[in-house]
């Protein structure tokens, strides 16, 4: 007999679909596997640009690869895969462990019958700008990037807002500058 399964797949607020604690959980229970297609990393580059490419003219931006090792990702977008629902956040209650060349989903701490589950995604900083975060969490940056490149990425938000207020103060002020009217000759 198999055990029941920890979660369940619906709609979700955080980005269309999530997966849900069916049980109240303890911290470090394993939830469930990651699986796909093991690739290596040129093919994973190879469909990541073009599910990128896809995803500026769709809006759809469904990538499911997940870093396996130094030679390997996997695509969890081929096969049964639920795991790929889990959305992120940046307050986590779940992390992603690779364990023998398989990941698997575990709970960070206690987790509540009904919690959405999330983990953060750990993108890099190169493409922030990409990847707008929608967690709705008290501590969120805003974009989906791994917590250590957070104080980084509030630096550059930082910069762009104060060039972004530069710009809009130059812009009050040419808007504010009296308008010069012409002055019609005068015929005799």
């Amino acid at each position: 007999m198999s055990a029941p399964l920890l979660y369940e797949v619906r709609e979700s607020e955080i980005h269309n679909t999530g997966i849900f604690a069916a049980a109240d959980m303890e911290p470090n229970t394993r939830i469930v596997e990651y699986v796909g297609e093991k690739i290596t990393k040129k093919e994973s580059a190879r469909r990541g640009i073009e599910l990128m490419e896809k995803a500026k003219e769709t809006g759809d931006a469904a990538v499911y690869i997940f870093t396996l090792n130094k030679r390997y990702d996997l695509d969890g977008a081929k096969g049964e895969n639920p795991a790929r629902y889990i959305n992120h956040s940046c307050d986590p209650n779940c992390e992603a462990f690779i364990e023998r060349g398989r990941i698997f989903i575990y709970s960070k701490k206690a987790i509540k019958k009904g919690d959405e589950l999330t983990y953060n995604y750990g993108f890099d900083l190169d493409t922030w700008e990409d990847h707008p975060c929608l967690c709705g969490s008290e501590n969120c940056v805003g974009f989906i990037v791994d917590e250590s490149h957070w104080p980084k990425l509030r630096r550059i938000l930082k910069r762009h807002a104060a060039s972004r207020q530069k710009w809009l103060e130059g812009e009050a002020a040419k808007a504010a500058k009296p308008v010069k009217k012409a002055r019609k000759a005068a015929k005799i």
